[in-house]
């Protein structure tokens, strides 16, 4: 019936994220104040926690779609039609900066809130590449079904064919 998706890329992701991340929930201790006593232990924790998670982050752009995998202790996996891409935004802020981060922002159609994203990447190597390439997919995808209709024709489009004929000889009944 249809065929099954072709992953086209994989991206890959910086390691420096592990370090991001580590310095990332410093500050927020260090911000809060209250957790200051904490900032050891994160340190401690949070790199074996980050390697683990840093290991099982994965996304993949299919001939269909986006695929995003990431998660050690709440896995969570994300799959978007390219179709449903609307933008594929950047963000970086002075630690991302630092770091030579960036975070892909993906939004798509029917977001529920104003300003959010429906997926955020973070450190994406050559995400510029990979941006252009998600876009280049989506265009493919999009012209493909914006243009001619397939010869096969599907059962229920006649049968919608046949009710619309139905429904123009009714009409022509009542108006005479």
């Amino acid at each position: 019936m249809t065929s099954k998706a072709t992953i086209l890329q994989k991206a890959s992701f910086n390691p420096k994220i592990k370090t991001y991340f580590l310095w990332f929930g410093s500050l927020i201790c260090l911000i809060t104040v209250v957790l200051i006593p904490l900032i050891p232990i994160w340190l401690i924790l949070g790199s074996f926690y980050l390697n683990r998670y840093f290991e099982r982050l994965e996304c993949e752009l299919t001939t269909r779609s986006l695929r995003f995998k990431k998660g050690y202790i709440f896995h969570t996996e994300r799959t978007i039609p390219l179709d449903k891409i609307q933008d594929l935004t950047f963000k970086e802020g002075p630690l991302l900066k630092y770091f030579g981060l960036s975070i892909l922002k993906i939004e798509t159609a029917g977001n529920t809130g104003q300003g959010t994203s429906d997926l955020s990447l973070i450190g994406i190597i050559d995400a510029f590449e990979f941006r252009n390439l998600v876009f280049e997919q989506r265009d493919k995808v999009t012209d493909n079904r914006g243009s001619a209709p397939d010869q096969r024709t599907d059962p229920s489009t006649e049968i919608l064919k046949d009710i619309r004929d139905s429904l123009k000889r009714i009409e022509q009944k009542m108006s005479e």
